[in-house]
């Protein structure tokens, strides 16, 4: 038997078919929803609302396309975890040399860093407009409970288990929502068809970027190797990161129908994830503001505590002091991003503008470069063996390299116009 590459694998036998049943698909979750709600925080939901909202269905399927890209490289870096006993970082520093090793980790903590502002910001959000309260108390005191997170002893096991539960609460809330909306069939199909109105190249390359995360797809790798699958494992490590970038795209698609069948009708703008929320009360009630703060909230803590997890991992692993959540250094790295997190959202008053900047300033050169420095790892057969990728995603890995080429130059124009 083959796998989708076509490298093969050992016959299915009947124990291996009772694999895929429900309850041990249940057991397996964990990285890819990690790498799901690292990936959907309050941006990919305000630009998702956003873009429903003046656009319709038309953007459905470039979030079908972003997926299919962020499905392959996730797909590499769970080779690699696998293939590897050694963290990612250490097998490139093996490879390409400490430098390289070095700019991939400290560049994507600078990237986590910088964002963590916003997703401060959004979880305070989240409860402050609601209940019309300042916002600095909100992020203060979610700062304090995502650090505090820290002290247990097993650390990975509570924020797989948070993020599944993240990851619930935001399918519940949106889909809820959803089905209060109503959306058009029609609607729908039409927008599963490629087009792109005039003027909108940069929502297209947006929309590209929300959903299609090399920083969420290398993380993969740590992921697999903190949940201590085996190559002999593939399938199940596959199984699950996959099924946890599918409700990534999923998410996306459902709040981008959302505000298609409500908003767009009515030509409501939206400027921030608060404002979906807020403009679906006269149409539904309290109930469907509820719904949607509560994903929100959702997408923000599960952000605030990903992206934070992501960014003091690697630094520690690019400085030296190993990969592994256990270690004591690892954990006082990831508390160094949450507190600037909060520190930076409560000193700029809620609107972090110049850090979101400078993270996309770092974008431009780190993403394209930590893009071609994985798909050369996972085609390495030295590194990955028999789980070296196949001519799909040979050539699957190729066009999203370009696809990231041009996202960095779109934050080049705008950054530097």
């Amino acid at each position: 038997m083959s796998n989708p590459d076509g490298n093969s694998t050992t016959t299915a036998t009947a124990a291996d078919k009772k694999k895929f049943s429900l309850i041990r698909w249940l057991k397996w979750l964990g990285p890819g929803f990690i790498t799901a709600a690292l990936v959907f925080g309050p941006g990919s939901l305000t630009l998702a609302s956003t873009l429903g909202a003046d656009y319709g269905y038309t953007f459905l399927w470039v979030i079908v396309v972003a997926t299919v890209f962020m499905m392959v490289f996730t797909n590499m870096s769970i080779r690699i975890g696998l293939a590897s006993d050694k963290s990612l970082l250490t097998t490139i520093r093996d490879k390409y040399g400490k430098r390289v090793s070095i700019l991939i980790g400290v560049g994507l903590f600078l990237v986590a860093a910088s964002f963590q502002a916003g997703n401060s910001v959004a979880v305070g959000m989240a409860f402050a407009e609601p209940t019309n309260t300042p916002i600095t108390p909100w992020i203060i005191g979610w700062a304090v409970i995502s650090i505090s997170l820290l002290f247990f002893k097993s650390f990975y096991t509570i924020l797989e288990k948070l993020m599944l539960v993240m990851v619930a609460i935001m399918l519940i809330s949106f889909i809820g929502t959803l089905i209060m909306t109503g959306p058009s069939l029609s609607g729908i199909i039409s927008g599963l068809v490629p087009s792109i109105p005039e003027g909108s190249i940069l929502l297209v390359v947006a929309v590209v970027a929300s959903n299609f995360s090399v920083a969420g797809a290398f993380y993969q790798a740590y992921l697999v190797q903190e949940k201590r699958w085996t190559e002999k494992e593939y399938r199940e490590a596959n199984a699950e990161g996959l099924s946890g970038i599918f409700v990534l795209g999923g998410m996306g698609a459902v709040i981008l129908m959302c505000a298609a069948a409500v908003l767009q009708p009515l030509n409501i703008t939206i400027e921030s994830a608060t404002d979906m929320g807020l403009a679906l009360q006269p149409l539904f009630g309290n109930q469907a503001v509820i719904l949607f703060m509560v994903g929100l909230f959702g997408a923000s803590f599960s952000g605030l505590v990903a992206n934070a997890t992501l960014g003091g991992n690697l630094l520690s692993d690019a400085l030296g002091y190993g990969s592994k959540l256990s270690n004591l250094s690892t954990r006082i790295c990831i508390m160094g991003v949450m507190a600037v997190g909060a520190i930076v959202a409560v000193i700029y008053g809620g609107n972090p503008i110049g850090l979101i900047v400078f993270a996309q300033g770092l974008t431009i050169f780190i993403v394209p470069f930590i893009g071609i420095i994985l798909f050369m790892t996972a085609n390495s057969e030295d590194v990955t063996g028999k789980l070296k990728i196949g001519p799909v995603s040979q050539v699957l890995g190729v066009l999203g390299i370009l696809v990231l080429f041009v996202l960095a130059f779109r934050n080049a124009s705008m950054i530097f116009s």
